[in-house]
């Protein structure tokens, strides 16, 4: 059973624009990268629009431990690399349903990205 955070934590990343994703490098060094997130089933996913190329996306499958940024809260997590072709339908349901406004919108459910989907736990 997946860790979950708390309702009013869920309830926040599912109306929040943007979070920051923390990585570490293989040397320690951290980064810091603005990503879209969306809620599924009280899951939360994140995915790099980059796809597999993406820096905080390389360097979070290498150390799956990172953190969260929202609303000036640090929260940590661990990313899980989800393979589930269901549970990927549902996510890439959901990013159109929360940023429909966006142009953008269709470049996060490429069918490129969809391997990059990942589930946050927190840590």
């Amino acid at each position: 059973m997946p860790k979950q955070f708390d309702e009013s934590l869920l309830n926040q990343l599912n109306t929040i624009e943007e979070i920051d994703i923390e990585t570490r490098s293989a040397t320690g060094r951290t980064h810091r990268t603005t990503t879209w997130v969306v809620v599924v089933n009280k899951d939360v996913y994140v995915r790099s629009v980059r796809g597999r190329s993406g820096h905080w996306y390389q360097e979070i499958t290498a150390n799956p431990q990172g953190a969260i940024y929202m609303d000036g809260r640090r929260l940590s997590v661990q990313a899980i690399p989800i393979t589930d072709p269901a549970t990927i339908g549902r996510v890439s349901n959901a990013y159109p349903q929360k940023y429909r406004n966006s142009p953008f919108v269709i470049s996060i459910v490429r069918e490129e990205i969809l391997p990059t989907t990942l589930r946050l736990e927190p840590a």
